[in-house]
């Protein structure tokens, strides 16, 4: 039987990913200190560890203790942009140290393990290539996507001293089941599902004319597994995971319809687009995300509960 460890597989992304790998018949352990992943995500069939990754000494006690890993995932972040520029210390600990915590630990117990980084197309920062190709020029904006790319650095560097294959994929706003419906800086959709239920006005940030590029998570879980088991794969790549086509954030209100506010100012890039040429080649990526169609379905949720 085939064994893995997902990191932050309580939550959003990797919860999907941890009943997916449970589906395929494998043992998987979670790490989450449950900080923005829920109980309720958790799958029964999974061994869960309340870790906190950022306790070098705890993370590398537990990577001990397993006699044999095959894949170790590391989906955990604290993510979103703002709260790191609001309060960069202990996102940069979640963020930074906790990776190279759960690297050191796969390099020195599990060292023939496939390692899969959960990274982010902000590092691109307001790019003027588009649509953004793997090799186009980075410009982090916040602390959230310099510590995406400082991690992509780490996992490359872990290939190239010490031969451990890492794989890095650069999520272009995903969305899906599970996503985040608390806190103050959930993802657009989360934050207008929550606004239409309540027969709000839906709060755009800056004109709403800036354009995502948006994943579903399904897609996802599949380059996930791909990056892991692809045996002719080689190390230390790193692959755009995006729709590869966008919207603007006032054609998402349309599809919810309704008022709309526009109040708040942000610093934000104002274009997202994947060239994801590279993760169908490699991968055997083919998107199959249809937002309206998710959001359609999500409004009907809404009538029903309300």
């Amino acid at each position: 039987m085939k064994t893995a460890i997902v990191t932050g597989g309580a939550g959003f992304i990797g919860s999907n990913l941890v009943d997916e790998l449970i589906n395929m018949g494998m043992e998987v352990h979670v790490f989450d200190n449950l900080s923005t992943g829920n109980r309720s995500n958790l799958n029964p069939n999974a061994e869960f560890f309340q870790a906190d990754l950022t306790n070098r000494a705890e993370v590398l006690n537990y990577m001990a203790s397993f006699d044999y890993i095959d894949y170790v995932f590391h989906v955990a972040a604290l993510p979103r942009v703002q709260p790191s520029i609001e309060n960069p210390l202990p996102v940069h600990d979640h963020n930074v140290n906790a990776t190279l915590n759960i690297l050191e630990g796969t390099r020195k117990y599990h060292p023939t393990a496939r390692f899969v980084f959960s990274s982010s197309s902000s590092i691109f920062g307001d790019t003027e290539e588009l649509p953004t190709s793997e090799g186009a020029t980075i410009d982090p904006m916040s602390p959230y996507a310099l510590h995406k790319l400082i991690g992509e650095q780490y996992c490359q560097l872990y290939t190239k001293i010490y031969g451990l294959h890492t794989t890095c994929l650069r999520y272009f706003n995903v969305y899906g089941n599970r996503m985040s419906d608390e806190g103050a800086y959930k993802l657009v959709i989360a934050v207008f599902k929550g606004q239409y239920k309540n027969n709000e006005p839906l709060n755009v940030v800056n004109t709403g004319e800036q354009r995502r590029d948006f994943t579903h998570v399904d897609d996802v879980i599949y380059v996930n597994l791909a990056a892991a088991t692809i045996p002719t794969l080689p190390p230390g790549e790193i692959f755009n995971i995006g729709n590869g086509n966008n919207l603007s954030v006032n054609e998402v209100a349309e599809m919810f319809g309704g008022a709309r506010v526009y109040k708040e100012k942000r610093l934000e890039p104002f274009e997202t687009l994947a060239d994801n040429t590279k993760a169908k080649n490699l991968l055997g990526f083919k998107p199959t995300g249809d937002l309206k169609k998710f959001i359609t379905e999500l409004k009907e949720q809404c009538v029903t509960t309300s």
